[in-house]
C-alpha cells in the first residue's frame, strides 16, 4: 500500500534535505520512495518545482526504448529508439499513481516566501525507518495518508 505525506517547512533547505535523506534509504533498500516534489518559496515568492521522476515513468521510458529499438532496427535505428522511449515514458505516466500536479498547485499556492514544502510518495514503507529520518528535522504536516497512529508519531518526530 502506498502512501502520500505532504510536510511544510518554515524554510527552504529542510525539504530538500529530506528528499536526500529518503533517497539515501531508499538506496540502502531501507524504504520504497515512489514519487517526491519539493516546492520552495523563496524570500521574493519565487517558486521552485523539483519533481522526482516517477517509478513507472522510467520503466515505461525504458522498456518503450527497447521496443522502439526492436522497430527501429528495422526503419530508422535512432528515431526507433526516441520514439519508444517517449511513448514508453507517457505509457508509464499514465499507470502510475504519481503526486498530483493539482496538489502540488495548492500546496505551492499555500507556502509562504522564505519556506519549503516535500510531497512524498512510500510504498511498503517502514514507519519507525521514516520517523527516524525525519526527526532532524522540524516541520508540519500538511497532509497524510497514514493511520492516526502513525500520523502521530511522525509529529511528534517532527517537533
Amino acid at each position: 500500500m502506498s502512501h502520500i505525506l505532504v510536510i511544510t517547512f518554515e524554510d527552504e533547505n529542510q525539504a530538500l534535505s529530506v528528499l536526500k535523506s529518503l533517497k539515501n534509504l531508499e538506496h540502502q533498500e531501507m524504504l520504497n520512495l515512489d514519487d517526491a516534489a519539493v516546492i520552495v518559496k523563496d524570500a521574493e515568492g519565487k517558486v521552485q518545482v523539483k519533481n522526482m521522476a516517477e517509478r513507472n515513468v522510467k520503466a515505461g521510458a525504458g522498456i518503450g526504448g527497447l521496443v522502439g529499438l526492436a522497430l527501429g532496427t528495422i526503419l530508422f535505428p535512432v528515431a526507433g529508439i526516441a520514439i519508444g522511449a517517449a511513448s514508453g515514458a507517457l505509457i508509464g505516466k499514465s499507470l502510475g499513481n504519481g503526486v498530483d500536479k493539482k496538489f502540488i498547485k495548492d500546496v505551492k499556492e499555500a507556502l509562504t516566501p522564505g519556506s519549503s514544502a516535500i510531497l512524498f510518495i512510500v510504498s511498503h514503507e517502514n514507519t519507525g525507518i521514516l520517523i527516524s529520518a525525519l526527526e532532524p528535522y522540524s516541520g508540519k504536516i500538511y497532509q497524510s495518508s497514514f493511520d492516526s497512529e502513525a500520523e502521530a508519531e511522525i509529529r511528534k518526530a517532527l517537533q
